[in-house]
C-alpha cells in the first residue's frame, strides 16, 4: 500500500497544474515529516481538495504502525476521493463532505481525540479561526497543528492569535513559492477555561 500511495502521489505532483492550489513536494515532505515525528495514528484534515496533502498524512499513518484513522473535511471538494481509492487507502479516510464549522464541534462532542491537524480550508479569518481553535480542543494535549497558506493575512492573524493568548508555540515554518506554512504546537487544555478578561494583542 505504501508503494501505491507513493505511485499516485509522485505521479500527481509531477502534474504542474496541481500548484500552487495543491501543496508542493517540499511542504508534502514537511507534513510527512511532522507526522512520523509524532508517531501519529490520529489525524485531522480541513480542506481535502485534490489530496496531495492526504497522500502524504496517510504515507506517515501507514509507517506508524496499526490503529491509524484519518479524517477530512470538504464542503465543496470531492476530486480527492478517486485519487484516494486510486492509492488504495480511501478505507484509511473518514470523509465529511460538509463545512468544517459543522464537523469539528460534532467531532468535539463525540470526544473523539487527534495526535496532528493540517488546517487547509476556509481561509477567510473567521473559517481559519474556528478551525484552529476547534483543532486545540481536538488534538491530545501538546499535539500538533500544521498551518498552510500563513502568507495570507487572515491565516496569519488566526494563528497569532493561537501563540499569543493560547501558549502555542511555533516549532517549525517554511516558504514554497506562494505556499508558506508554520507547525505550531498546543499546550494544556486548561487554556480554554482562562479567565474572561486575560487577553492580549495579537
Amino acid at each position: 500500500m505504501l508503494e501505491s500511495v507513493r505511485d499516485v502521489r509522485e505521479r500527481l505532483l509531477q502534474d504542474g497544474g496541481l500548484f500552487p492550489v495543491a501543496i508542493g513536494p517540499q511542504e508534502g515532505r514537511a507534513l510527512l515529516d511532522w507526522v512520523r515525528r509524532e508517531g501519529a495514528l490520529r489525524t485531522l484534515e480541513t480542506g481535502l481538495g485534490y489530496a496531495i496533502s492526504t497522500l502524504f498524512i496517510c504515507e506517515g499513518l501507514l509507517e506508524n504502525g496499526p490503529g491509524r484513522q484519518h479524517v477530512a473535511i470538504d464542503p465543496y471538494r470531492r476530486d480527492g476521493l478517486q485519487t484516494l481509492e486510486e492509492a488504495g487507502v480511501r478505507d484509511l479516510v473518514e470523509f465529511y463532505n460538509e463545512e468544517s464549522q459543522i464537523v469539528l464541534p460534532r467531532l468535539l462532542a463525540e470526544h473523539r481525540r487527534f495526535d496532528l491537524a493540517f488546517i487547509d480550508g476556509n481561509h477567510r479569518f473567521e473559517g481559519v479561526f474556528v478551525d484552529l481553535i476547534y483543532a486545540g480542543r481536538l488534538l491530545e494535549e501538546g499535539g500538533v497543528v500544521f498551518a498552510d497558506d500563513v502568507q495570507l493575512p487572515a491565516v496569519r492573524r488566526a494563528a497569532d492569535f493561537c501563540l499569543s493568548n493560547l501558549g502555542w508555540v511555533a516549532e517549525d515554518d517554511g516558504v514554497e513559492g506562494e505556499h508558506e506554512w508554520v507547525v505550531l504546537r498546543t499546550g494544556s487544555h486548561d487554556v480554554f477555561l482562562r479567565p474572561f478578561d486575560q487577553f492580549a494583542e495579537f
